[in-house]
């Protein structure tokens, strides 16, 4: 498959529910929500963010775990309880001037449609519902939960040329001359 297209991308939207997480939800006894996320993810994020594309989130539920990992991450835009994520979808469009093919979206069920099928590079987790990978530019080898964002994110900076900005600091250093 060509993907030309993935070097216009300059934001990537992330659903949370089984994209972030693996979808499941805990509830302690107090009825307080908590949810697990993957470093890898975190660390794929942060490629982006250092190579200049941002990042959003678009949730259909609110969870303060969620806010509470976003500002963690430096996500700024964090849409959460939105059950018409295509609303959301269009404040972000306006507030950065972007077109919807500099758009990547990462979803996983039903409620994402709407979204992939706007956007330059849709997206969906190796878990997704069926359809979802069937109306999806990319299906991910990862689970969501389990490293899927960072997959997209390394694919985005590689073809954009940007993969050698997070490798600069990992670089073996040369070696000194012996006397």
């Amino acid at each position: 498959m060509d993907f030309e297209f993935v070097k216009n991308i300059k934001i990537v939207i992330i659903d949370v529910d089984g994209v972030l997480t693996d979808g499941t939800i805990y509830i302690d006894s107090q009825g307080c929500e908590t949810k697990a996320f993957s470093v890898l993810d975190g660390t794929g994020i942060s490629y982006l963010h250092r190579a200049g594309i941002k990042t959003a989130i678009i949730s259909g539920r609110n969870c303060n775990a969620v806010t509470h990992r976003a500002k963690e991450l430096g996500i700024g835009d964090v849409y959460q309880g939105i059950k018409n994520k295509l609303d959301a979808y269009r404040q972000i469009l306006g507030k950065y001037a972007l077109r919807d093919e500099e758009i990547c979206y990462i979803g996983d069920d039903l409620i994402d449609l709407p979204i992939l099928y706007r956007v330059g590079f849709s997206v969906a987790v190796a878990n997704a519902a069926p359809i979802v990978k069937r109306q999806s530019d990319y299906v991910t080898k990862a689970r969501g939960g389990y490293g899927a964002v960072r997959e997209v994110a390394e694919k985005i900076l590689r073809f954009q040329d940007k993969w050698h900005l997070i490798m600069e600091r990992y670089q073996k250093p040369p070696e000194k001359e012996r006397r």
